[in-house]
C-alpha cells in the first residue's frame, strides 16, 4: 500500500493510518524482544540458582527476606538483542530511503543507519558485561566510570551526540562558523554528551530499588519514546526517510518488549533481581535515544525526550542534593529515594511501585504535550512543572537524610 510522507496540516485520520503503518513495518522488533526476553529470563534464574549466584539480604541495602537470584540483566540483553538483530537482518541497508518510505508492503521494510546500529549494539553490550561483572564482584566506582565513559566515546565516535550543543545553541541564535570550528563544538558537546550517558545509566541504576519497579518503570519510558520516535517518523516533512527514524523506533521497541519481557518474574515478590547488567544497559539506550532526538535539531524534541525520562532524573537529582546535604560521597548509598520514603511510611511494596508507575506516565504525558507547543511554551511548562515537583518535594519532606550507615548504591536494592 502506498504511502507518503505527511503534510504539516495531515488530519487525525491521515496521520493514525501513517502510525498503523508503521507499526505494521516495525512491530516484529517488538514481539522478538519480548518474547526472547520472556523465556531467557527464567532461563537465566535457573543457571543463577544451580551457581549460587544470588542477591543476599541485609539489614540496609538490601531488605528483601531471602536470597534471590540474579542474571535477570542477562535476560533483558538477550531480548534487547533479538529485537536488535532482527531489525538488522530484516531492514536491508541496501534499499533507497525513498522507496523504503514509499511502501510498507511485506517486501519493503523500513531503512536504519546500520552501522550505528552496530556501534549501539556493541556499547550495549560492553555496558551489559560491565554491570555483570559489578553483579558477580562488586567493582570500584571509578572502574565503572571510567568504562562508561569510554563507551561514551565509542558512540561518539559513531558521530552520535557529537554536535548535540550545535542543535541547543540554533534555538538561542548561537552559531558556530563551520567547519573551521568544529574542534569548538566538539569540546563543548563530548562533556554533554558523556554525562547524558553515565548520567542516564546511573539514574536506572538508583531506581531499581523494588520488585518490578525500574522494568516497569523503563517500559512505560520506552512507550513514551516510542510515540514520540513514530510522531516524528509519520510527519518527516522531506522526500527522504531519515534512517535515524528508524534507529529510534527500532531502539524504543526493543526497549518495551525487553523491559516486559522481564518484568512478570521481576514483580512483587520478585523471582529474580535484574542486577547493574540489566539496570545500567536499560538506562544506556534510554541515553541513546535521548541523543537520537537531539538530532533532530529541534529543541523542543530534546526536551520532550528528557521529559519522558523524567522520574529517574528527578530520584537521581534527589539523590544527590540529599547526600550533598549530609556531606556524603555522591556514590555513596542510602534509603532515603522516594520509593524508600514511601515503604517506610507504610505503603506496600505493591502500592509504590503502582505509584511509581504513575508518576512515569505523568512524566511521559508531560513530555508528548510538549511536543505539540511552541518553544516559548514548553520553557514556560517545564518552568511550572519544575516549580510543582519541588514543592512536592518539600510538601512531603522528600530531601530528609537518612543518618544509619550508608552502602553501595550502585548495587541491585530489588
Amino acid at each position: 500500500m502506498a504511502y507518503t510522507p505527511l503534510t504539516p496540516d495531515a488530519t487525525w485520520s491521515e496521520s493514525i493510518t501513517a502510525h498503523a503503518h508503521l507499526l505494521r513495518a516495525y512491530w516484529p522488533v517488538l514481539a522478538a524482544s519480548f518474547l526472547m526476553s520472556l523465556v531467557a529470563t527464567p532461563l537465566c534464574r535457573l543457571v543463577a540458582l544451580r551457581k549460587g549466584i544470588v542477591d543476599k539480604p541485609d539489614e540496609f541495602l538490601k531488605p528483601h527476606g531471602r536470597p534471590i537470584p540474579y542474571l535477570g540483566g542477562v535476560g533483558i540483553f538477550m531480548g534487547w538483542v533479538a529485537g536488535i538483530a532482527f531489525a538488522i537482518l530484516a531492514f536491508s541497508p541496501e534499499r533507497e530511503a525513498a522507496s523504503a518510505f514509499a511502501s510498507f508492503d511485506p517486501g519493503a521494510g523500513p531503512t536504519i543507519n546500520m552501522s550505528l546500529m552496530l556501534v549501539i549494539l556493541l556499547a550495549g553490550t560492553v555496558i551489559m558485561a560491565l554491570g555483570l561483572l559489578d553483579d558477580l564482584s562488586v567493582l570500584s566506582p571509578r572502574i565503572k566510570l571510567i568504562v562508561s565513559v569510554a563507551v561514551a566515546g565509542l558512540l561518539l565516535a559513531a558521530g552520535l551526540g557529537d554536535d548535540v550543543i550545535v542543535n541547543a545553541t540554533n534555538q538561542v541564535g548561537v552559531t558556530f562558523e563551520l567547519p573551521r570550528e568544529w574542534w569548538l563544538v566538539l569540546t563543548y558537546s563530548i562533556p554533554v554528551t558523556v554525562v547524558i550517558i553515565v548520567g542516564a545509566s546511573n539514574a536506572t541504576n538508583l531506581i531499581d530499588g523494588l520488585d518490578g519497579l525500574c522494568s516497569g518503570v523503563l517500559a512505560i519510558i520506552s512507550l513514551g519514546f516510542l510515540i514520540l520516535a513514530l510522531h516524528l517518523h509519520v510527519h518527516r516533512t522531506t522526500e527522504l526517510w531519515n534512517s535515524i527514524d528508524g534507529v529510534r523506533v527500532v531502539l524504543s521497541m526493543a526497549l518495551v518488549g525487553a523491559s516486559l519481557g522481564f518484568l512478570p518474574m521481576n514483580r512483587n515478590p520478585a523471582k529474580i533481581f535484574m542486577g547493574d547488567a540489566g539496570s545500567m544497559l536499560l538506562g544506556l539506550n534510554a541515553a541513546i535515544i535521548l541523543l537520537l532526538f537531539s538530532e533532530e535539531h529541534r529543541v523542543r524534541w530534546m526536551l520532550a525526550s528528557v521529559m519522558v525520562f523524567g522520574l529517574p532524573v528527578a530520584d537521581m537529582m534527589l539523590a544527590l542534593v540529599r547526600r550533598w546535604r549530609a556531606q556524603r560521597p555522591v556514590m555513596t548509598g542510602d534509603r532515603s529515594h522516594f520509593y524508600d520514603q514511601l515503604v517506610d511510611r507504610g505503603l506496600s511494596v505493591r502500592a509504590v511501585v503502582r505509584i511509581s508507575y504513575g508518576l512515569s506516565a505523568l512524566f511521559v504525558a508531560m513530555g508528548l504535550l510538549l511536543t505539540f507547543m511552541r518553544m516559548r511554551h514548553c520553557l514556560l511548562v517545564y518552568a511550572v512543572f519544575g516549580l510543582g515537583l519541588l514543592y512536592a518535594v518539600h510538601r512531603f519532606g522528600m530531601l530528609r537524610v537518612d543518618h544509619e550507615s550508608a552502602g553501595d548504591d550502585t548495587t541491585d536494592k530489588a
